[in-house]
């Protein structure tokens, strides 16, 4: 075994893919409709292997390649002979498959990859910017936030709690402060703020004030953290939008706060379960 194979902690779901040559579900990877530019890196090592040039969308359910950075990708023949898998010339990780004849591009090469093997690095000059929303349950807003294009990463967790690290279970008892939230790491070139907060309010019912749905309790609120005051103004003017429509809003907007990320197994919930979320339903609005 190389020496790298260990370099970072991978979480049990990581290790069972890049370790035990497991699969992801398709359609699930937070890198299968991912365009922006930047290069793609190895989760286990962090060594460089695509470049986002060369990611095409073959509607196969996970990120696809035809070309890979020179010396970067392995290549090994399944026992049976039937395919070939990919693995990081750095740590042997594994990575997926590749496939050759299908047509896609000129290239004639598709490396299917699981996006839980790769991180993706944006270029230098692709600017990075994170907004947190709270909508009642964190699976549902991330599932939503997740699919829209120019969101290059969400993350759920807890923030505006009064205790550090919180875990689940003390969250759930409502005594901690603390509200479920997503974190949304965005591409302001491809995403406005303005057009996440109209997700977030599309997405939830912001006019319940003791939770979300059959979700009841102070960690279950509405609120949108804003980091300065054009976050501020850009909720509020929102905000301002829907109560002349005459709706109802009772959404919090609080000043940004620590984020705690929660547990590994609430991670993009809804996409490993193949479900979709009870009581984040979309509704277009605006």
């Amino acid at each position: 075994m190389n020496d790298f194979k260990k370099h970072r902690n991978l979480t049990p779901f990581e290790s069972w893919v890049m370790d035990n040559k497991g699969t992801e579900k398709p359609f699930t990877g937070q890198y299968c409709q991912t365009f922006s530019e930047g290069t793609y890196h190895c989760k286990n090592c962090d060594e460089p292997l695509y470049f986002s040039k060369d990611k095409f969308s073959s509607h196969c359910g996970w990120p696809s390649f035809d070309d890979e950075i020179e010396g970067k990708v392995k290549r090994i023949p399944d026992p049976d002979g039937s395919r070939t898998e990919i693995v990081c010339a750095s740590c042997d990780s594994h990575l997926g498959h590749v496939f050759k004849g299908e047509g896609f591009t000129d290239k004639n090469i598709r490396h299917c990859v699981n996006s839980i093997s790769l991180i993706f690095k944006p270029s230098p000059q692709q600017t990075q910017r994170k907004a947190l929303f709270a909508s009642g349950c964190f699976w549902g807003t991330e599932f939503h936030f997740a699919k829209l294009n120019g969101v290059l990463q969400t993350q759920v967790g807890y923030a505006g709690g009064h205790i550090e690290s919180p875990s689940y279970e003390q969250v759930c008892t409502g005594t901690t402060g603390h509200l479920e939230c997503c974190e949304i790491t965005y591409n302001p070139e491809l995403v406005s703020y303005r057009q996440l907060c109209e997700l977030f309010f599309e997405t939830h019912d912001f006019s319940q004030e003791n939770g979300q749905g059959p979700d009841i309790g102070p960690q279950y609120l509405s609120a949108v953290f804003a980091a300065e005051p054009e976050e501020k103004n850009c909720v509020e003017d929102v905000i301002k939008q829907l109560e002349d429509q005459g709706l109802k809003v009772a959404t919090r907007v609080l000043p940004m706060q620590h984020f705690w990320p929660a547990e590994d197994y609430h991670q993009k919930y809804y996409f490993h379960q193949a479900k979709t979320p009870y009581c984040h339903i979309y509704r277009k609005i605006f």
